[in-house]
């Protein structure tokens, strides 16, 4: 081997080094587990593996996204509480507070918007997507979607609009309105349907490019085709229960 092949050899392996750094190894993707934080928040546990959601959500992306930016909500919520200590109490269900901002001094509100609303939404996309349950909607959960939007497949494809139709950053989402009617609306940044519009969420999809730019770049509309093979309608049908009642 000459000192240039040398050089290729050592230049490809640090390469490679620098990924596992970054990333972790390709087989260790569904393993790695953060360190939690100290502080009442923590960073709830996936439930499934990293790798769960394949091919329609790749494992690398589902690692950075429940490792790195919800881990980061929960860090900066920590942080948060030592000017706002009354935050602590939101760790246990956030909706509370979701539902009416002005309780939140004006000098920390924007940081427990972003990042209360958004540890809300992130753990509720985790749990929508656990693997198993029912592939379709059934139920109570499918006679309000026939009585609100003919279908499943036209309610699919107006949410599906939604999520396109938000500009930059943010969630689609299937709601309980206050009149106990579905919607489709859309949030942007880390906005929950809790917030003005006093909306409970049945369904709801992160539109936020990191959610899918790995796997699809700037395709958002085939990210959120393929992301309908991932919802539980069990837990759909929970949620929209949940919500009537």
């Amino acid at each position: 081997m000459n000192r240039r092949q040398s050089l290729k050899l050592f230049a490809g392996a640090a390469g490679a080094l620098a990924a596992e750094s970054l990333f972790g190894r390709p087989g260790a993707l569904a393993q790695t587990a953060p360190a939690q934080p100290a502080g009442p928040f923590k960073l709830p546990p996936l439930g499934y593996a990293y790798e769960a959601l394949e091919p329609n959500i790749d494992a690398q992306t589902m690692t950075i996204h429940h490792q790195r930016h919800h881990g980061a909500f929960i860090t900066n919520l920590n942080n948060l509480i030592g000017k706002y200590p009354e935050l602590a109490a939101s760790a246990s269900d956030p909706v509370p507070l979701l539902s009416d901002l002005s309780k939140v001094p004006l000098d920390v509100r924007t940081g427990v918007r972003n990042n209360l609303g958004g540890h809300w939404n992130h753990t509720f996309f985790w749990e929508l997507m656990t693997p198993g349950g029912a592939k379709e909607p059934g139920g109570e959960l499918k006679s309000a979607i026939d009585r609100d939007f003919k279908s499943a497949s036209e309610m699919m494809e107006k949410l599906n609009a939604a999520g396109l139709g938000r500009f930059g950053s943010g969630w689609a989402w299937l709601i309980v309105t206050k009149d106990k009617k579905l919607d489709v609306v859309n949030t942007p940044y880390q906005d929950t349907p809790h917030m003005e519009l006093g909306g409970k969420p049945v369904l709801g999809v992160d539109v936020w490019e990191h959610a899918y730019y790995l796997k699809y770049q700037n395709r958002r509309g085939d990210y959120l085709k393929a992301w309908w093979n991932t919802v539980n309608w069990d837990r759909a049908a929970d949620n929209f229960k949940k919500a009537m009642a």
